[in-house]
């Protein structure tokens, strides 16, 4: 399950991540399309092992994304299936997110990392459906889902906030 790229490592967590993912869950630049708040540290504790039980669950999930040169943790990349309470819905459909940390973003590692996990992803899933939601405001994430063959197809909102859908046909 560990992924390699020329400069980064997509590995398992461990709890060693937890503390340089609650640092980042205070900069603003980090969580503004993905909460109205910074997440303190017992719901990052929550996620880190929502996403290492993701993995035993459905043989899929999160990658902690570490950067080779210096260790350094990033972020995260991966699929789930959240069961999302969200209009339409998303069911048993892989839904593929990323976060970076901001000090990073604009040197290609997004870029580096989705087409690792993307590789895995038509390896794994077969030639299916992807799917995922991005805030409408976030651009450059909406850039980078559209190089990866993503295409809106729904405009909804969740948990109060508005949600771009997009959706990658199975790759054959």
């Amino acid at each position: 399950r560990v992924l390699e790229t020329p400069r980064l490592l997509m590995r398992g967590y461990a709890a060693d991540d937890l503390a340089p993912w609650v640092a980042m869950w205070q900069e603003p630049a980090y969580y503004r399309y993905l909460s109205p708040e910074p997440l303190p540290t017992e719901e990052v504790w929550k996620a880190l092992l929502r996403s290492a039980g993701h993995w035993v669950l459905m043989s899929y999930g999160f990658w902690a994304i570490e950067e080779k040169a210096t260790g350094q943790f990033l972020g995260a990349i991966g699929f789930a299936d959240l069961k999302r309470n969200i209009d339409p819905p998303i069911i048993d459909t892989p839904e593929i997110g990323w976060v970076l940390a901001p000090a990073v973003h604009g040197r290609g590692y997004a870029t580096e990392a989705v087409t690792a996990a993307q590789a895995w992803g038509d390896a794994q899933f077969g030639p299916v459906r992807t799917v995922c939601i991005i805030h409408p405001e976030n651009h450059p994430s909406l850039r980078l889902a559209e190089k990866f063959g993503y295409r809106e197809y729904a405009r909804t909102t969740y948990k109060g906030d508005p949600i771009v859908m997009l959706e990658r046909p199975g790759q054959k």
